[in-house]
């Protein structure tokens, strides 16, 4: 009986010191400390969607972009300092859109006003993204809630894993069923693409001397390799300059990036492939036929990105400020 017992006391003692898990996170996790969280965050985000559009793209892919690299913790908005170069100043991030670091600092300080020291930068992250995909016509998603934020940020860290314009099929796909999610997963997820834009670095290899027997590729619609030829043709002297991803309905969430791309107007080499390739080809017929299906889908792949390897405890902080450590921000 005393052994049991020891044992009964072991277990215990072990199961309060496992890692914070999925199933810690609730829906309601600030209905008391921060009851007005929810209304602020909308409220935030809509007066942001109508006067910069480009919000909820670059607000997307803040987020996809934190969540790939060491799981949902806003380890991206953390900015560098003179004896750490940060997640966002890695050369593969330097192209992400000051409107979505923008969104999150104003939905913060806003917090902070209401409830200081309670809401993390990271569920502030998932959720804008969530009320900006449904301000511009998207589905909207239940999210769980009570992430903490990282305590390191590393350029480093980013290297190599994310999917690149220039990867084949089989690398990005690896890199997702990596993460545990399903090809038809990944190709919801793709369908991010129906708002936000690229730049033309990302996509110039495809309209410049693309190959010894065609000068652009040949799976481009030949008026819209024209068109991006002509918006591109500076590029170099003028790295800023982009595309919308979706030529057709570029601010509105929808399934139109689907049908863009079996009219060969996908954008990135890496959406031209979907359309080509056997293992994603027929999600992306699904998804052109039926936005309903993709909405769902969509929905519940994005509430499994947002739970990637979340933390809690000695693990994470709430930060005061999202762009500095508490450590950092407390000495300053």
């Amino acid at each position: 009986m005393i052994y049991k017992y020891k044992s009964y006391i072991f277990l215990l003692c072990y199961l309060t010191l496992l890692p914070f898990t999925q199933s810690q996170l609730t829906p309601n996790y600030y209905e008391k400390s921060c009851p007005k969280f929810l209304d602020i965050v909308k409220e935030t985000v809509t007066s942001k969607q109508q006067s910069t559009p480009s919000t909820a793209g670059a607000t997307l892919r803040l987020f996809f972009t934190d969540c790939l690299i060491g799981g949902c913790d806003a380890s991206v908005l953390v900015t560098s300092n003179s004896f750490n170069k940060a997640e966002r100043d890695a050369d593969i991030n330097l192209s992400l859109s000051g409107d979505g670091f923008d969104m999150i600092t104003r939905t913060k300080n806003m917090l902070e006003l209401e409830c200081p020291g309670v809401v993390s930068c990271s569920d502030i992250l998932a959720t804008t993204t969530r009320d900006l995909v449904v301000a511009v016509g998207g589905p909207f998603y239940e999210l769980d809630l009570g992430r903490k934020d990282s305590v390191e940020s590393k350029a480093i860290d980013a290297e190599n894993k994310y999917p690149l314009p220039t990867m084949t099929m089989s690398q990005v796909i690896d890199i997702f069923t990596s993460k545990g999610f399903t090809v038809q997963e990944m190709v919801a997820l793709a369908g991010g693409h129906t708002i936000g834009f690229s730049h033309c670095k990302q996509f110039s290899n495809r309209l410049f001397n693309f190959s010894k027997t065609s000068e652009t590729d040949p799976i481009y619609n030949p008026q819209y390799a024209a068109g991006l030829k002509k918006l591109c043709q500076n590029y170099q002297q003028d790295p800023s300059m982009s595309a919308y991803n979706d030529v057709m309905t570029p601010n509105k969430f929808d399934n139109m990036y689907f049908k863009n791309l079996k009219r060969g107007l996908g954008l990135l080499a890496t959406d031209s492939l979907m359309f080509e390739d056997k293992r994603t080809k027929p999600f992306v017929e699904l998804y052109a036929t039926d936005q309903t299906k993709f909405f769902e889908d969509f929905g519940n792949a994005m509430r499994k990105v947002s739970v990637l390897h979340v933390k809690a405890g000695k693990e994470g902080e709430i930060r005061h400020r999202c762009d500095t450590f508490n450590k950092l921000n407390d000495n300053l």
